[in-house]
C-alpha cells in the first residue's frame, strides 16, 4: 500500500503517525490497510505528518489502490 510505503520510508511506526496526527492508532491502521477512508481533516493531518499532498487520499489512483482486490472467480 502506498501509505505504508511512505510511512516506512520515513522510519515511522503507525503509532508515531497516529500520535502526530492526533488520531487513534487503530483508526490509522484501518486507513493504512484500506478498511477506512479518512475525513478531510484527518487526511490533512496525515499528509502533514508524512509530507505528502493530502488530496492523494481522494484521487482516482489512490482510491483504486485503497480498494481490496475482488475475490470473484471468473466462471465464463
Amino acid at each position: 500500500m502506498w501509505l505504508k510505503e511512505i510511512r516506512l520510508a520515513k522510519g515511522l511506526t503507525q503509532l508515531d503517525v497516529a500520535t502526530a496526527a492526533k488520531i487513534k492508532r487503530s483508526y490509522y491502521t484501518m486507513i493504512e490497510t484500506g478498511n477506512r477512508k479518512p475525513s478531510v481533516e484527518v487526511a490533512k493531518a496525515i499528509g502533514s505528518v508524512l509530507d505528502f499532498d493530502w488530496t492523494n487520499f481522494f484521487s482516482e489512483k489512490s482510491n483504486e489502490l485503497l480498494q481490496k482486490p475482488s475475490n470473484k472467480v471468473n466462471t465464463a
